[in-house]
């Protein structure tokens, strides 16, 4: 062995710079890759969780027959979707695409529907047979769209780095009954699609399928969230089949550069993007036209420089270099590529704060659920469980008080909703009162604000009660035969009347009231849960002993309700059973003046005198009264007046005896009597098992399960928060800021 070391090679400064530069290319790829990565974990998380961020991404919308798959098929260099007529995507799609160089064939992953973290390796053919079949499985949905994207994570030499979301095709149904069916499917898909739409943080890919730029299909919509089209890129699609139908090179001038009038030049990039897609699918069977993907992408680019000859014929010159920067996808890929780096740049700091809120709220979830679990022993469950008694009493006495805490629009109801839900006043007519004549009707209302509108109406439209008519068939039948006499007794007959009126009246207003009050009550209770879940009062996880709690509170008002509607009806039934005159009819004077109408004007001519002695108007009132069926006018108005005074009074008594018996029989046993009904339900349940009140086992099992997941939760969420405080750290440097100088990732 030689003892002189080797002399090291030498290095010129050429080959220095050029390693550099090759180092610095590489870094800065690697860094894109991260950050990308990045992104999509957290969009991942975001779709988990339902999380107020979003990573950026391009969401493409577009017409059923825009070539909308066919598109996103094309940008990513390989086909995988169900392309054709029809409705083809019915749950929205995303790509994750990352650009691998040493990747020769698409390397795909499914994340799963349950956990969107947990990404699955899988074919093209079993990605394909996914989404056939969730097609298929929603085709038979009453709603056949599902806006729970499907997510998708693709490395592949031909795919750009960037996260496209491809939406349902919208649907422009023909009018027409016939055509119903397709309209709620038009509606359904719009509404999906726009709520998308709806993050600030997606570029919207607006696909038109037309030569006339006046006429806007899918910018119609896009517009009702963008107006101004500030984040949204437009792409005429099927280019080559547009340029035969130009007949001159004037109309593809205007094609090309569209006046402001039919398309605002505020839109992204300036002007829109023009693209075509070649037919044809890829596979070995008779239809299929390419054998693989390589082939596939080389049609693409082909068919990108023969759109550029055929515009070039038309126009009789050649394209500039801005034109040419329109056209074909690799121009719209390799834009939308550098638009979302862009972005993904800005949003990094904005991120971050917010992935640290999250990781907060995260660590307070995990706490909550140590401190359950820490809590499940027999004394101090018992302890929570008597206290959770005392908080929901305290709701139930401040809601019927008066509070605002609860929402109105969420938890309010107004007389029209009350109505629906817990009965209407409907009188023997079958109407029911105008709502808007009664006060507040049209007020958000619950607890004790809500029940004195109810009691409100009740007075309102009871007091306001007529006697129902009478006819002469009723008086007649009324009058009957005595037991020691064949007479008529027109006083007996008025009353027998008047009693059977109000009994049919009044009766069905009792049961009413005590549905609607009832109604009312039992509104206290999921009231009073959100008020304590709102202050962290509420026993989470406890559900059987909650229902335990619901049962004993339901069952209290219900059995209370039809007890105090029994008084009700027993005074009903008493004042409708016997006529004491001093209550039915207050006014005697009334009584006497009705008596005395016997001796009108007709019973005067009857008798032939000027002057009457008392005893001929006592015969003349025997005469029409005792001794005479025939029922003449002054004894009909007769009997109709005693009606109607009779009436009168059970109404006046009914209606202020209903009020009082539900104020102190129904509304107030829930203040005095519920605390310590409640409180007895609550000590006999602690003599039963304890276990099966609280289910302490599957409530253990829960709070453990419940437990790992938000601990892997938290370390996702730390990851992420990790990655992206690094990545601005990096951002923020002058070496990262230099290595972003490097070329393209893809040649």
């Amino acid at each position: 062995m030689s003892d002189v070391a080797a002399a090291p090679k030498s290095v010129t400064v050429e080959e220095m710079t050029e390693e550099d530069d090759v180092s610095a290319a590489e870094a800065a790829i690697e860094e894109r890759w991260s950050l990308y990565e990045a992104y999509n974990e957290l969009h991942a998380l975001a779709q988990e969780l339902e999380t107020p961020f979003e990573a950026p991404a391009v969401l493409v919308v577009g017409q059923q027959t825009d070539g909308k798959s066919a598109l996103v098929e094309a940008l990513m260099g390989f086909q995988f979707n169900h392309v054709g007529g029809g409705t083809k995507t019915r749950r929205p799609i995303t790509l994750h695409m990352k650009y691998d160089p040493q990747c020769q064939f698409p390397l795909c992953h499914l994340g799963s529907d349950d956990d969107p973290s947990v990404a699955l390796p899988k074919s093209l053919s079993q990605i394909q047979a996914y989404i056939e079949a969730e097609n298929m499985r929603l085709e038979q949905e009453a709603c056949p769209f599902s806006a729970k994207e499907i997510i998708v994570k693709v490395q592949y030499k031909y795919c750009p780095n960037l996260t496209i979301i491809d939406t349902p095709g919208l649907i422009a149904p023909a009018p027409g009954l016939k055509n119903r069916a397709l309209q709620v499917q038009a509606r359904a898909v719009e509404a999906l699609v726009r709520a998308k739409m709806q993050h600030k943080e997606f570029i919207i890919l607006c696909l038109e399928d037309s030569s006339d730029w006046s006429i806007a299909t899918t910018r119609r919509i896009v517009m009702q969230v963008d107006p101004e089209l500030s984040r949204t890129i437009v792409v005429s699609t099927k280019l080559d089949t547009k340029i035969p139908q130009f007949s001159c090179s004037s109309d593809v001038e205007v094609f090309l550069s569209p006046p402001a009038i039919a398309l605002d030049s505020s839109l992204l990039g300036d002007s829109p993007f023009f693209t075509s897609v070649p037919s044809g699918r890829v596979g070995y069977g008779h239809d299929s036209v390419y054998k693989s993907n390589d082939e596939f992408k080389q049609a693409v680019s082909l068919r990108e420089m023969e759109d550029i000859a055929s515009l070039e014929k038309k126009l009789g010159r050649l394209l500039t270099k801005q034109e040419k920067n329109r056209i074909g996808i690799s121009k719209l890929r390799l834009f939308l590529e550098e638009l979302l780096w862009k972005r993904y740049k800005e949003s990094v700091p904005l991120i971050i704060p917010l992935l640290g809120k999250e990781y907060r709220s995260t660590v307070r979830k995990l706490d909550t659920v140590s401190k359950e679990l820490s809590s499940l022993d027999e004394a101090k469950l018992k302890e929570r469980g008597r206290t959770f008694h005392d908080l929901f009493l305290t709701k139930l006495s401040l809601l019927l008080k008066g509070t605002v805490v609860a929402p109105p629009d969420k938890f309010g109801e107004t007389l029209q909703d009350e109505r629906t839900q817990g009965g209407a006043f409907v009188g023997t007519d079958g109407l029911q009162f105008p709502h808007k004549l009664i006060p507040n009707a049209g007020m958000r209302l619950y607890g004790g604000a809500q029940y004195h509108r109810a009691m409100a109406e009740f007075r309102f439209l009871v007091g306001a009660i007529k006697c129902p008519p009478i006819t002469r068939e009723e008086i007649v039948n009324a009058c009957g035969v005595e037991d020691i006499h064949d007479g008529t007794n027109y006083s007996r007959t008025a009353c027998v009347i008047a009693v059977a009126k109000a009994r049919d009246t009044f009766e069905p207003f009792l049961h009413q009231l005590g549905a609607r009050l009832l109604h009312i009550l039992k509104r206290l209770l999921p009231i009073s849960v959100y008020l304590l879940q709102k202050e962290g009062e509420y026993l989470s996880g406890h559900e059987v002993f909650l229902k335990r709690v619901a049962s004993a509170f339901n069952s209290f008002v219900e059995s209370t309700e039809k007890s105090c509607r029994d008084k009700c009806m027993e005074d009903l039934a008493s004042t409708t059973r016997y006529v004491t005159w001093s209550l039915h009819n207050k006014n005697r004077a009334g009584l006497r003046q009705f008596l005395d109408s016997f001796g009108g004007p007709e019973q005067l001519a009857a008798s032939g005198s000027s002057i009457q002695t008392t005893e001929m108007r006592l015969a003349d009132l025997l005469d029409s009264t005792l001794w005479n069926r025939k029922l003449a006018p002054s004894s009909e108005r007769i009997v109709y007046a005693l009606v109607q005074q009779i009436f009168q009074g059970i109404r006046e008594y009914f209606l202020a005896s209903a009020e009082l018996k539900f104020n102190c029989f129904l509304l107030m046993p829930i203040v005095d009597k519920l605390p310590a009904l409640l409180r007895e339900e609550l000590e006999n349940a602690f003599e039963d098992d304890l276990d099966s009140i609280f289910d302490i086992t599957n409530l253990r099992q829960s709070l453990d399960q419940k437990k790992r997941s938000t601990e892997i939760e938290l370390r996702r969420i730390k990851r992420i928060k990790e990655k992206f405080r690094v990545m601005n750290e990096k951002l923020n440097s002058h070496e990262f800021a230099q290595n972003l100088k490097a070329p393209s990732l893809q040649q």
